[in-house]
């Protein structure tokens, strides 16, 4: 029997991967927090309905791993967070304190075609406020965005945030002649509009019902980077953004739909400046999710962003973070089969101590179990050879300059904390 291979579209998270996932993990919670978000999680599973109406055919049809339980009931693994939100906003809204301010950092599941910066499993960073309705509760969330990108090294030159509104959207719509009934299905035209060629997007254009003129008239509102101005949420949500100090970070996008059902503002997505790749965040605002799982109306703002794009577009702009961080502080070493049984009481007196203790879990030649330490860039060792067992010491041995020290057993922890810094 052959290796088995991983699951098509999945990643595996060896050590230097997961130090990048926890990396960006503490990023996230830093910058979340420092604006007030509280963590939440979700489940894994949810009911099929709950996705089924609210977040567009696409999504469920197409994107969604959907089964049933051994129940019968249709289950699928969350394509996204939103909806998994309000249907928790939902279930205590009347007792939860508003503003609602929340955040999470989790699995996503899709199933699409997995190419460069999309794969069928990934982390997803979900940031909400529910319970305001303004465009300043709008620019906080962009603002949240920016102050992430500045933690992580992105500054305006490499990353911007484009915004839209759908309700400037749809009056641009209707002055167009373009039905109600039919505006859904232009939105998702317009969003998919930079994945397409131009001949095959006019196409489908037709295929849906516009005219030749609505086509032209639609592909000039496009390119109007000034429709903006007459848009009060707009003009009113950059000047919050300036009032953030982050406005080099956001520009209008006529061009930015959304391609989900429940947007109903105010929409944004980030893209790197150079055009390499898909949208690295998106969201926007819903007034009408939580009312439309079962709840009272509550208003909400949002994005995510998930960690494959962000991690590529990093290593693009050699932007990489350094995350050499070793396993341990001290390997404890032992020679002889004797010293097991004292190796493994020091290493749990270093630990009481507060260091990172590692045991090497063989007696062997010490040159070996120091290369292995320089091998996880293990900064001390701590040494029990005859020597020191006779004489109940410790030599401590600075891996990075060579200088060994022997004290005795009681010493060696805070020796150890010394040479490191931590004292």
């Amino acid at each position: 029997m052959g290796l088995i291979p991983s699951v098509k579209g999945t990643r595996d998270f060896y050590p230097e991967a997961m130090a990048f996932r926890n990396w960006l993990y503490e990023k996230v919670r830093t910058v979340s927090q420092a604006f007030g978000y509280q963590e939440y999680e979700a489940p894994f599973l949810e009911r099929l309905e709950l996705y089924a109406s609210k977040s567009g055919e696409e999504l469920v049809r197409e994107q969604a791993y959907v089964f049933p339980d051994r129940g019968g009931e249709m289950i699928a693994l969350r394509p996204e967070l939103t909806p998994s939100l309000a249907r928790m906003v939902a279930a205590r809204s009347r007792a939860l304190p508003r503003p609602i301010r929340w955040w999470s950092f989790g699995p996503i599941w899709r199933y699409e075609r997995p190419q460069k910066g999309r794969t069928r499993e990934f982390f997803q960073w979900n940031i909400d406020l529910l319970g305001v309705i303004s465009p300043e509760a709008d620019a906080e969330l962009a603002a949240v965005a920016a102050q992430l990108f500045r933690s992580v090294g992105l500054p305006p030159s490499d990353i911007q945030l484009l915004v839209n509104d759908r309700r400037l959207v749809e009056e641009q719509y209707a002055a167009l002649g373009i039905q109600t009934d039919r505006r859904l299905e232009v939105f998702r035209l317009v969003d998919r509009k930079d994945r397409m060629s131009e001949s095959a997007w006019r196409d489908q254009g037709t295929e849906i019902g516009l005219s030749s003129s609505q086509r032209r008239s639609l592909e000039e509102l496009l390119e109007d980077r000034e429709a903006w101005r007459t848009s009060s949420p707009l003009t009113d949500f950059f000047d919050a953004c300036a009032a953030l100090g982050m406005q080099d970070y956001v520009a209008y996008d006529p061009s930015v739909i959304r391609g989900l059902d429940y947007y109903t503002g105010i929409v944004f997505e980030a893209r790197d400046t150079a055009g390499r790749y898909r949208a690295i965040l998106g969201g926007g605002r819903y007034d009408n999710l939580v009312a439309a799982v079962g709840g009272d109306p509550v208003p909400g703002t949002g994005f995510a962003m998930g960690d494959v794009v962000l991690g590529l577009l990093l290593q693009d702009l050699q932007r990489w973070p350094s995350l050499d961080t070793p396993p341990a502080d001290v390997l404890v070493c032992s020679l002889a089969e004797e010293a097991k049984s004292s190796a493994l009481s020091l290493a749990a007196d270093l630990r009481a101590r507060g260091l990172r203790a590692e045991w090497y879990p063989e007696p062997d030649r010490l040159p070996r179990q120091l290369k292995y330490a320089d091998r996880q860039k293990i900064p001390l060792a701590a040494i029990l050879g005859p020597e020191e067992l006779a004489a109940d010491t410790v030599s401590i041995k600075d891996l990075r300059s060579g200088d060994q020290q022997t004290v005795t057993r009681t010493e060696a922890a805070a020796l150890a904390s010394r040479i490191l810094g931590l004292t």
